[in-house]
């Protein structure tokens, strides 16, 4: 493997095309149009001595998109990354930006060749360059005259022109990011990385930014891959969500295909917490203590781990509930954390020796069931109920 130093990416130039849009920043700005690229990984696999990083992930960004690159740490989401960037080389397989191989046996382009901008987790600004002259930094492409200009229209779009002679020390974290982003976007990338980009900014900050960051990238149209732990944040960003796990393409598709329809019990659990059972699949379903739950793709008497998700349990004091046919399990409440929005309760159920948790909307229940003096009906929703192989 061939490690390369960080360097200021280049970009695709573009027409001079912008839109106009209201930002929550400041007064209407306009953000340069890029010309989107179409970034595709073919059978990457990373080896660093014995250890394999990462295993034949082949992906692909399409033009104008945003991708997450979702998992755990450890995962290979950052790896593949730099690999994209030109920072790492890969041990096989290759790169390509519109059907053009960047890195790979054939050719290896340095990171200033690629037209890739990157935001890295700590924005590595430079501490002795005043907002204006990082911007300025990245356009070497452009003349002299042009520079102060595009730099100066970025800062605009991300409400700090009226920054521009002060210095990194002097802003906050949100404020260094906006910076981070302006400087990636002023040479119009056809492809822009971020890695962990809202990480190090307090909840709330990290809200407004995700949707200013999301209008920006849609605006000035570049094609952009994020890398992010965060479930909801890859669910809320990303066109197209890879979820990475040990290394390995675990699932791609829209936040949609792998909510509503994981391929794994990793998937199924990596965007919510889980009650599992263990049994075996007969007549396209698994037995639970919450009724069946369907594994039409498994045959009869094959072993399997059933997987309801925790918000996905309905609730409600016996008393007032259960009609009908409705499946579902009498239990009590054994236990409840209080956590604002929501409660999550571990409930016993009758017949089984398996405590069942679920998260409902705080207040919803009345107190005698919270506190165990009545039993509660619970029922599961078929959207949130998985069966898998017990191997996988």
């Amino acid at each position: 493997m061939t490690s390369h130093s960080p360097a200021t990416v280049s970009s695709l130039t573009s027409d001079n095309q912008s839109t106009t849009r209201q930002s929550q920043w400041g007064t209407p700005n306009t953000a340069g149009v890029s010309i989107a690229s179409e970034l595709a990984f073919e059978n990457i696999t990373l080896n660093i001595g014995q250890s394999a990083i990462l295993s034949d992930i082949s992906l692909t960004a399409r033009s104008g998109s945003v991708t997450c690159l979702l998992g755990p740490s450890g995962s290979g989401k950052t790896s593949l990354l730099r690999i994209a960037a030109g920072m790492d080389e890969q041990t096989q397989g290759s790169v390509q930006l519109d059907g053009r191989e960047i890195g790979g046996p054939n050719q290896f382009l340095p990171p200033e060749k690629r037209g890739i901008g990157l935001v890295f987790q700590d924005y590595a600004l430079f501490p002795h360059l005043c907002i204006l002259d990082n911007v300025i930094f990245g356009l070497t492409h452009l003349k002299r005259g042009e520079r102060k200009p595009q730099a100066m229209l970025m800062l605009e779009r991300v409400g700090l022109d009226g920054r521009a002679r002060d210095y990194p020390h002097q802003l906050s974290g949100g404020e260094q990011q906006r910076v981070a982003l302006a400087r990636a976007l002023a040479p119009r990338p056809g492809v822009l990385l971020m890695d962990e980009p809202f990480s190090g900014l307090d909840s709330r900050l990290r809200d407004t930014m995700r949707e200013e960051t999301l209008g920006i990238l849609r605006e000035t149209r570049a094609t952009s891959i994020i890398v992010t732990h965060d479930p909801e944040e890859a669910l809320r960003m990303g066109d197209q969500i890879a979820l990475l796990y040990g290394g390995r393409l675990e699932q791609a598709g829209t936040g949609r295909d792998l909510y509503f329809r994981p391929a794994t019990l990793f998937a199924a659990g990596f965007f919510s917490e889980l009650n599992i059972f263990q049994g075996r699949a007969e007549g396209g379903r698994v037995e639970t203590p919450l009724g069946p739950v369907y594994a039409n793709r498994l045959p009869n008497g094959e072993p399997a781990v059933a997987a309801v998700r925790i918000n996905s349990i309905a609730v409600q004091p016996l008393e007032s509930g259960a009609k009908g046919d409705v499946q579902g399990a009498k239990g009590r409440v054994i236990s409840v954390r209080f956590t604002g929005d929501h409660e999550y309760l571990r409930i016993g159920v009758s017949g089984s020796d398996q405590a069942i948790h679920a998260r409902v909307t705080a207040g919803s229940l009345p107190a005698e069931a919270l506190e165990g003096r009545v039993d509660v009906m619970l029922s599961a929703s078929l959207e949130g109920s998985f069966a898998f192989p017990a191997s996988g």
